[in-house]
């Protein structure tokens, strides 16, 4: 599934305008950014948590030449699913 698919949902459930609902999309995604960007913990009850945590340093090899390689320490997102996404059948 790919954004136009969401997009193309909203139009069917709700019956507004495909721009209407393309940018209630986008609002939702960029808010979703900002928060994170923030540090902040997105919870969405019966689907999952969106959270960044701190990756830590490390050291990864080169596939070609097999010469080590330093990883920055960073952030990554993380995303635990909820009971109902875990449970799906």
């Amino acid at each position: 599934m790919i954004k136009l698919d969401i997009i193309n949902e909203v139009v069917n459930r709700t019956g507004i305008t495909k721009t209407k609902a393309e940018m209630a999309v986008e609002t939702v995604f960029e808010s979703m950014k900002r928060a994170l960007a923030s540090g902040e913990r997105i919870e969405l009850r019966g689907f999952g948590i969106f959270n960044v945590r701190p990756r830590k340093t490390g050291i990864g090899r080169n596939p070609r030449t097999g010469t080590e390689v330093a990883i920055p320490p960073g952030k990554a997102v993380r995303f635990k699913p909820g009971k109902e996404l875990q449970t799906l059948q």
